[in-house]
């Protein structure tokens, strides 16, 4: 069963932050042979939203209030576990972290960079492209803005 739960820096286990980053990194940095710095100082700003599955993340964003990343409130580091990207946890997780955000933060106003590819997968969130497309750690992204 796959679960959704919410929690601010230093309310993860250390175990929890252990998935994190190794999720991160087999997505990020392994599957997708990009070499970057993940661990960049901004996590302990985040609101973490985790998706688990038989107690383990396999699916995860982190939020960010307006004025910590962008001008808007931001989502970022999405990532589904490869094999589990199959049930629709990507779909789930963003939703929840679109609530998280207007829960918290009072805003409908999201921007996030997405990987050009998923732009179908955010347009189904309503986000919109925003901008020209831009290469980060050489991989082509585009802003998006949901109001």
């Amino acid at each position: 069963m796959f679960q959704v739960a919410t929690k601010i820096f230093e309310e993860l286990t250390t175990t929890e932050l252990y998935e994190i980053l190794q999720l991160r990194s087999e997505v990020f940095v392994v599957e997708q042979d990009c070499v970057y710095q993940d661990i960049d100082g901004k996590d302990d700003q985040a609101l973490h939203v985790l998706g688990k599955k038989e107690g383990k993340v396999v699916a995860y964003t982190r939020c960010f209030a307006p004025h910590i990343y962008f001008e808007e409130a931001a989502i970022g580091r999405v990532v589904v576990k490869d094999s589990e990207r199959k049930f629709g946890y990507g779909h789930q997780i963003l939703k929840a972290s679109i609530e998280e955000i207007q829960q918290r933060y009072q805003t409908t106003t999201i921007k996030l960079s997405a990987q050009q590819y998923l732009t179908h997968f955010y347009e189904a969130h309503n986000f919109h492209q925003i901008g020209e497309g831009y290469l980060e750690d050489g991989i082509p992204h585009i802003a998006m803005i949901k109001n």
